[in-house]
């Protein structure tokens, strides 16, 4: 898979510090199957630093 994408993980793959927070889900921004960011506590922050950084790829 090329280029930038959302993967969400569940459950145990969650950080414990984040599951501590009460979050079961959290999220990445992958690039070409490498994860490009820290884990994100909601979708639409994924979603916003995906499309910063596909800006930044064009620019």
């Amino acid at each position: 898979m090329k280029g930038l994408s959302i993967m969400s993980v569940i459950g145990s793959a969650v950080p414990a510090r984040i599951r501590d927070l009460g979050l079961l889900a959290c999220w990445y921004v992958v690039r070409d199957g490498e994860i490009v960011s820290k884990p994100l506590l909601c979708r639409e922050d994924a979603r916003a630093l995906c499309e910063h950084l596909e800006g930044a790829l064009l620019a």
